[in-house]
């Protein structure tokens, strides 16, 4: 094929790698070398460093220009990291493909290697809920400072000793070459963001060009899995503000799904976990977040506006 596919991508070297590994995937797969444009689309989320996400309108800042170019036809494709990606998308749009994930583990990055061991009152930097509140379930003593910014700029803040440590998703690290940095922490205490670790391709439903064109690249397994994650995100409701997190795990046509919600300060924490047939992920997943919901106390199902 000859026709340049148009990809668009935040302006983040995260996001620029990321844009590349989709454009050499697409290139492979039948768009001839250089007939895949990057198109960078500044977005809100990016301008915005100065306050927590979820105070000035949540995952849509990082989505919504992404969003409009691709409505707009100035865009063909839309690569996102699928944890910040909302559940409800618009009309005329569809997450048309997944990567393979990556690894879904949090990295803590400090003097320590795991949580339990930071110093007494250390500070902690992050302005992710989930990220936050699972700490603080294990070390109430933990002082929260917002942190925003790309991966040099958050790593830059605790090499500056603005905060004692900071907690990166190891798939971005891993991406940028930084793989050496930090401590994995266990998935048991940071049970990751829905999506965490897995790269998606956004389209338009009406082009069914590039739609065939992605069906080759997408991989199934993490498709599966991160959509009976966001089923769970859905299923739940709550706000930017809310702390929750889901993991699904595929073998031999099997899934484990794991999920759990929080209070903000970490002192309630309700995990769930179901294995059932991949085939039935869509309705055990509102079954999981309802059993959570039901088990939560009223301030935290407050939380989740129910």
């Amino acid at each position: 094929m000859t026709t340049m596919l148009k990809l668009g991508t935040r302006g983040s070297p995260l996001a620029l790698v990321q844009a590349r590994m989709t454009a050499a995937l697409c290139a492979a797969h039948g768009w001839a070398d250089g007939a895949v444009e990057i198109v960078i689309v500044s977005t809100t989320g990016d301008r915005v460093q100065d306050r927590p996400l979820a105070d000035i309108g949540g995952k849509a800042l990082w989505t919504k220009e992404l969003d409009a170019a691709l409505l707009d036809r100035r865009i063909d494709i839309a690569v996102h990291s699928m944890k910040d990606v909302e559940t409800r998308r618009p009309d005329g749009l569809t997450v048309a493909a997944m990567l393979p994930r990556a690894d879904v583990r949090d990295r803590l990055i400090g003097s320590v290697s795991h949580v339990e061991t930071l110093p007494k009152g250390a500070r902690l930097g992050t302005s992710s809920p989930r990220r936050a509140a699972q700490a603080l379930s294990i070390r109430p003593d933990l002082r929260i400072v917002p942190l925003r910014g790309n991966v040099d700029t958050r790593l830059g803040k605790v090499t500056a000793g603005e905060v004692e440590a900071t907690l990166l998703a190891a798939a971005g690290l891993d991406r940028l070459g930084r793989g050496d940095v930090g401590s994995a922490q266990p998935v048991g205490q940071f049970l990751p963001a829905p999506g965490q670790g897995t790269v998606g391709i956004e389209a338009r439903l009406a082009d069914a060009a590039t739609l065939q064109l992605l069906a080759p690249i997408t991989c199934p397994a993490s498709f599966a899995a991160v959509a009976a994650e966001r089923a769970v995100l859905d299923a739940l409701g709550g706000s930017c503000h809310s702390a929750l997190a889901a993991y699904a795990e595929i073998s031999d046509g099997n899934m484990h799904l794991r999920a759990e919600i929080l209070t903000p300060d970490g002192r309630e924490r309700v995990t769930g976990d179901r294995h059932f047939a991949v085939a039935d992920a869509a309705v055990v997943a509102g079954e999981l977040a309802t059993e959570l919901l039901c088990r939560a106390s009223p301030a935290l199902r407050a939380d989740f506006g129910r």
